[in-house]
């Protein structure tokens, strides 16, 4: 039997005005979000924060002048250093999503941060291939957590 990857988690909430979401980003979800989602031993941070940080973020290190959801900084140089990384997720923006989306504002924080900790560990979706193959690990651990698709289009009522 293997045994679950080890997990250090920081939380930092830098967006006092989104503390309402800390009823949502219970530590133990959070962390049974992100174990959901790891391959191997990780050190891991979930910064939840304003537009103003995500935006100033995105900018910095993305040349996009504007918030978006979740960014995330992987810090290992190969595969074979161990998984370490900051994930960023810009409340306002999840907010404004989930209710875009019609889904739980809970769905979809679950949703970026399985997104955010697969990018970790070295997933992206810079490619048509790679997009698919992250989307249904994805969809995957998501639905192993009780979550729906994110990717399926919620039928209009």
């Amino acid at each position: 039997m293997s045994r679950r990857p080890g997990l250090d988690l920081t939380v930092q909430f830098a967006a006092p005005a989104f503390a309402g979401h800390k009823a949502v980003l219970g530590r133990a979800a959070l962390r049974r979000w992100v174990q959901a989602a790891l391959f191997a031993d990780a050190e891991l941070t979930l910064r939840f924060v304003d537009a103003d940080e995500g935006q100033s973020l995105n900018r910095s290190y993305r040349g996009k002048d504007y918030a978006t959801n979740v960014l995330t900084f992987a810090y290992a140089q190969s595969e074979d250093d161990p998984v370490s990384g900051d994930i960023v997720l810009c409340c306002p923006v999840v907010a404004r999503e989930a209710s875009e989306q019609k889904i739980t504002l809970e769905a979809h924080y679950a949703h970026l941060v399985v997104h955010g900790v697969l990018h970790a560990q070295g997933y992206d979706h810079e490619d048509d291939e790679d997009a698919a193959e992250m989307e249904a690990l994805e969809t995957e651990i998501l639905a192993v957590l009780g979550y729906a698709d994110p990717y399926q289009p919620i039928a209009a009522a």
